[in-house]
């Protein structure tokens, strides 16, 4: 019975030694500059804006692998918003497609990394055939930080109140609010 089981395992390695390497598309995120940068096992290299968790929505850092992948999904938590392109990589939080394409380049998110609906789908398609390996460094917060100490606000007009029509009625007869 011992030798059979040692051929097995012996068997075994040489099928193990035998296979493919395995290659993953590699996915490195960069909180503080807002980037993505992609490298597929063919030698391609993208860099993308995204858009992480905005203050007091973190998004999570360390290195994952994606756990379920959606051509398309909708968010139940926040207003069924449409997510195309989901990859789900740490329970709820997933990179997907955003219509908020203006957001890009800045903390916009809940938590979960968006880039724009085309860049969503080459992800896509890449981490599906390939797999991949998700990298997630830095903090979105310094970006923060930055962001508003080269902001030149002027505080009056910072706080000035908006006059707003109170109805959809007074809105469509004076618009422009005079």
């Amino acid at each position: 019975m011992r030798i059979i089981m040692k051929f097995l395992v012996a068997l075994g390695l040489v099928f193990v030694a035998q296979g493919p390497a395995l290659a993953y598309v590699a996915i490195d995120v960069d909180l503080s500059s807002q980037t993505m940068r992609v490298r597929s096992t063919d030698g391609e290299t993208y860099v993308w804006p995204i858009s992480s968790g905005r203050e007091g929505y973190a998004t999570p850092r360390g290195v994952f692998h994606p756990q379920r992948l959606y051509a398309m999904v909708h968010s139940a938590k926040y207003g069924n918003a449409p997510m195309p392109h989901s990859i789900f990589f740490h329970g709820q939080y997933a990179i997907h497609g955003t219509t908020a394409v203006g957001s890009l380049g800045s903390p916009a998110s809940h938590g979960c990394i968006r880039l724009s609906p085309a860049h969503a789908a080459i992800l896509f398609a890449l981490v599906q055939s390939e797999g991949a390996r998700i990298r997630i460094e830095g903090s979105a917060q310094s970006q923060v930080a930055h962001a508003r100490r080269h902001h030149n606000f002027d505080a009056a007009l910072a706080f000035a109140p908006v006059h707003r029509a109170q109805t959809l009625n007074q809105w469509a007869k004076n618009p422009a609010g005079r």
